[in-house]
């Protein structure tokens, strides 16, 4: 025994935990998990805490919790293996493993299989999360991703009557759901899988966060409001559970509910020195309070996100880091403060981008083309650099930005229809291809961008068009509502006009007093 629990110690290179701390943990708030489990009674409640992190995405907790299983029981090997190789794959709609993790992961599980599982369903639990991680190098994420569903359903289907089992399918099913492909048909046939499960426990963490993530795209995002409404309290000492609801919230314009739950999560994820999720949140607030027209508040969060580091080698972080700055300049108009943006480097492009991209568009607006194009260069390399990767997705994304930044720099030097024809394409590649759950939005909707260059073209009935396609993808935006009340107004459509000016201020009223909202007033009290 003494053997397998330095065995043990060595492979988690686990850490000494107080009795204290232990007992505190016991007492958070993540939920009610029941996973079957032959391990033994006095570490039943830590595999179900263990299994409750995981469904939360609380990886540094969830990490060390298989630790602390694998030492206190190693008769639990399979189940300590698989947790701690299910933490290892962190995010699965993010899809990016550090690789000092991959070793870790496939040492788990090698010894796991050694030591044997005391069941077959815990050997088939083992081997389903080992689709992911055997011959890790030699293939691809999606190839990766793909394999692992496919081992989950197996598991699902072998054992019906293992709702933990049809769970776990549920979220790699969604988790390979192509952001390219409309119908959602992975994302639809989880959620039938998560409404069954719902009912039977309503207080499991993981089906509330994984309904979230299923219905997290425009046509059905109002199916996920009664999940994203329980979520927060089911697991609220978890910051991803706070954080998650505004992956709804932000589809539905729910704004003041993304800023509540996000500064919540933020909180408790700076407790625990989670720099990537507290991140992660203050992206989201930052993007609410702009919508609302808060645009002090916003700044004060952009200034307490620059004092935090990132907690992990992914890219949560500096994709948020990259984002805020640009979302408060760009959303605001504040052009030259967007073509002053300094970048940063990261490891990886498409992050950088986001700067390059808020700089180019605020230079060319200012009507600096020369800027412009120096800026759009530095968009094209990065792009070029997904594509030599086979990044597809966010290569994708790069080149909308790419296009649409290219439309404003055509735009300055006086190429109108090539300016046109431009934003169009960047719209609609990207009407195609749709937002990464990593961030609340683009810092710029493309066909947003779009009705704006029309409305400087004096073509408003177009850009109204424009605009009202936009808000269906992104409801209540503030730039969304003013530009399509622009439109309808400068085109003699008084009733629509009006609309959306009232919806403006319904939504914005109490914000600060942009002139948008001055303007809009004026409107109203005609």
């Amino acid at each position: 025994m003494k053997k397998l629990i330095g065995f043990f110690a060595a492979l988690f290179a686990i850490t000494a935990v107080a009795h204290e701390e232990d007992s505190a943990r016991g007492t958070q708030k993540i939920g009610k998990v029941n996973f079957a489990n032959s391990c033994n009674a006095q570490t039943q409640a830590k595999v179900q805490r263990g299994v409750a992190m995981l469904h939360s995405f609380w990886w540094p907790e969830g990490e060390r919790t298989f630790q602390e299983i694998a030492a206190e029981d190693p008769a639990c090997a399979a189940i300590a293996a698989w947790g701690f190789a299910s933490i290892l794959m962190y995010n699965p709609f993010v899809g990016l493993v550090p690789p000092n993790e991959v070793p870790r992961a496939q040492g788990a599980i090698a010894k796991g299989r050694s030591l044997g599982a005391k069941s077959e369903r815990e050997k088939d639990y083992l081997e389903a999360v080992a689709a992911y991680w055997d011959d890790f190098a030699n293939r691809t994420e999606r190839q990766r991703a793909l394999a692992r569903s496919q081992a989950y359903q197996a598991l699902a289907a072998k054992y019906p009557k293992d709702d933990e089992a049809q769970i776990f399918n549920a979220l790699y099913l969604i988790a390979i759901q192509e952001r390219s492909d409309q119908t959602y048909g992975n994302a639809l046939q989880a959620a039938a899988i998560l409404e069954k499960q719902f009912g039977k426990h309503p207080n499991h963490p993981g089906i509330a966060h994984y309904l979230i993530h299923a219905y997290d795209a425009p046509p059905i995002a109002q199916k996920g409001l009664p999940s994203a409404k329980r979520y927060a309290s089911i697991a609220p000492d978890a910051p991803h559970a706070l954080h998650m609801p505004s992956h709804i919230f932000t589809r539905v314009g729910a704004w003041q509910d993304s800023i509540t739950t996000n500064r919540r999560s933020a909180e408790v994820a700076l407790q625990g020195k989670e720099g990537d999720d507290a991140l992660h949140a203050l992206d989201y607030v930052v993007y609410a309070q702009l919508q609302l027209g808060r645009d002090s508040e916003a700044q004060n969060t952009v200034k307490q996100a620059m004092g935090i580091g990132g907690s992990t080698p992914r890219f949560i972080a500096p994709y948020a880091q990259a984002a805020m700055p640009a979302r408060l300049a760009v959303e605001r108009g504040a052009w030259k403060e967007a073509a002053q943006l300094q970048p940063s480097q990261s490891k990886f492009p498409f992050t950088e981008a986001i700067t390059y991209q808020a700089r180019a568009i605020g230079a060319a607006r200012m009507g600096d083309a020369s800027a412009a194009k120096a800026d759009l260069e530095q968009i094209t390399q990065r792009r070029d650099a997904l594509r030599a990767a086979k990044n597809d997705y966010w290569a994708t994304e790069v080149e909308v930005m790419r296009l649409a930044s290219a439309a404003w720099v055509s735009f300055a030097e006086n190429r109108a229809d090539e300016a046109l024809g431009l934003a169009r394409e960047a719209a609609d590649l990207e009407d195609r291809n749709d937002k990464h759950p990593v961030t609340p939005g683009r810092i710029l909707p493309a066909r947003e961008l779009l009705g704006d260059m029309l409305m400087e073209l004096k073509r408003p009935a177009e850009a109204l068009k424009e605009y009202e396609q936009s808000q269906k993808r992104e409801p209540d935006r503030f730039r969304g509502l003013y530009g399509a009340a622009l439109a309808a107004e400068m085109a003699g459509d008084a009733r629509t006009a009006r609309r959306y000016y009232a919806r403006l201020v319904q939504v914005a009223g109490k914000g600060e007093p942009r002139a948008e909202l001055k303007l809009a007033r004026t409107y109203l009290e005609q």
